[in-house]
């Protein structure tokens, strides 16, 4: 009976999902090495602390401050210590090493993925990243080999749980940006910095790897457009509610044409008002879901948990025994597809909807200048809702509108929302924001 061969793992950190991995290639070996054809044998830990309390009770041993040396003696290498160094050296190393790389670092494949496919290309080693986009949602896999015959055209996703808690609190309670992001915090949802996940550079850093795998076009977090949520208020979404809306953080990727055959790839992230009978409109919490519209498949929606540490730790796992059944049958890794370069577009250039929110004076006339004007920029009006006010200590009247327009280009309806703030009829506008689905 021939003898089953043993590969080593090296794993740097050991947060909430390094833990989990580690546990699960401890107590769960024998099931592993009967999937991938190979025994993995946890190696080693690299952390700061080896001593430092963790929920999950692992053999002293393994731990260990030299990540150099651990990786350098490893087959295969988990990356799971997040920011941008010492993770891209300690990558780099084992990749010149040999060694395949599971990581679920998105801030570094954003910001430096196209030097780590390469060097991994030219070692012929495995890189695999499923984990930096939606938790334990299997999307990149499917993108990348599921599709790979087909023709991605668009990419909507809630990538980030935080976020989503957030806007899901304010739209089921009737919360403030505030008081839903302290109640997040306080159930672990939101970390005590927030700031990258309500500025939207967290889902901006999964939007660039989500554009890269569906247009076969390596973009960097540069090439996202990116707002946040903390502009979005109780109003915004009361107002969303009330005209059939929910308010949504979405990143979206989709290529588009222009009128002489030039192709481009918008990449974004911004609240988005979704119809509520959108399939991303149901997603609640802290769950995670990507929409994909492809020529021929049609539309697809992965959902599941997007964050915590087992639910994630089961993503990483995945790719591990990807990367060692590649190393037991042989050939080269597989990394990424791009086949070419399609330019990122500027926001200018992305075509979505507006929903515009205006307080304007209730008298004769207004309706038809705002049309008129709407018109004149070249941006069609799909509906327009009108409440008027009434104040009880005044005959003064003013109304409330609320206008979605058709898809136009980004372009022509920020020029239209300036033009119509320069109108004397209008005395403020109360909220923009982009609409998808309709």
């Amino acid at each position: 009976m021939t003898q089953m061969r043993t590969l080593k793992v090296a794993l740097l950190g050991c947060g909430n999902v390094g833990a989990q991995v580690a546990r699960i290639l401890i107590d769960d070996a024998d099931a592993l090495a009967s999937r991938t054809g190979a025994r993995l044998e946890l190696s080693g830990i690299a952390v700061r602390t080896p001593g430092a309390r963790r929920d999950v009770e692992l053999p002293a041993d393994l731990f260990t401050t030299d990540a150099e040396s651990l990786v350098k003696d490893a087959d295969l290498v988990i990356e799971l210590m997040g920011g941008i160094e010492p993770a891209r050296s300690l990558i780099l190393t084992a990749i010149r090493h040999g060694a395949s790389v599971v990581t679920g670092n998105k801030a570094l494949l954003a910001q430096d993925g196209p030097t780590l496919y390469e060097e991994a290309d030219k070692a012929g080693v495995q890189l695999s990243y499923e984990a930096a986009v939606a938790g334990a949602i299997p999307i990149l896999r499917p993108i990348r080999d599921s599709l790979s015959g087909d023709r991605i055209t668009r990419v909507l996703g809630i990538v980030n749980g935080t976020t989503n808690f957030i806007l899901d609190q304010m739209d089921s309670t009737g919360a403030q940006f505030a008081d839903a992001l302290a109640e997040a915090q306080r159930l672990g949802y939101a970390e005590a910095d927030p700031t990258a996940d309500v500025g939207g550079l967290d889902a901006a850093a999964k939007a660039a790897i989500l554009a890269s795998l569906s247009f076969h076009t390596r973009f960097a977090l540069e090439d996202v457009y990116c707002e946040g949520i903390t502009g979005v208020t109780a109003a915004d979404i009361a107002a969303a509610k009330d005209a059939g809306f929910v308010i949504k953080l979405l990143a979206i990727a989709e290529k588009l044409g222009d009128s002489e055959g030039n192709e481009g790839v918008s990449v974004r992230v911004h609240p988005t008002l979704l119809p509520r009978e959108h399939p991303l409109a149901a997603v609640r919490g802290a769950f995670n879901a990507v929409f994909i519209e492809a020529e021929n498949a049609g539309e697809l929606m992965f959902y599941g948990q997007g964050a915590g540490g087992t639910p994630t730790a089961s993503a990483v796992l995945g790719d591990l025994v990807s990367a060692a059944r590649r190393i037991v049958l042989g050939g080269p890794g597989r990394t990424e597809t791009t086949t070419g370069h399609v330019p990122a577009l500027p926001i200018d250039a992305a075509v979505t909807s507006y929903y515009i929110g205006l307080d304007v004076a209730d008298q004769p006339g207004v309706l038809a200048r705002i049309a008129q004007l709407f018109a004149e920029q070249g941006v069609s009006i799909e509906t327009m809702r009108q409440t008027v006010h009434r104040e009880p200590s005044s005959p003064a009247t003013s109304a409330e509108l609320r206008i979605v327009t058709h898809r136009a280009s980004e372009a022509a309806l920020a020029a239209t929302v300036q033009a119509v703030k320069g109108l004397d009829v209008i005395n403020s506008v109360t909220s923009v924001l982009r609409v998808e689905g309709v």
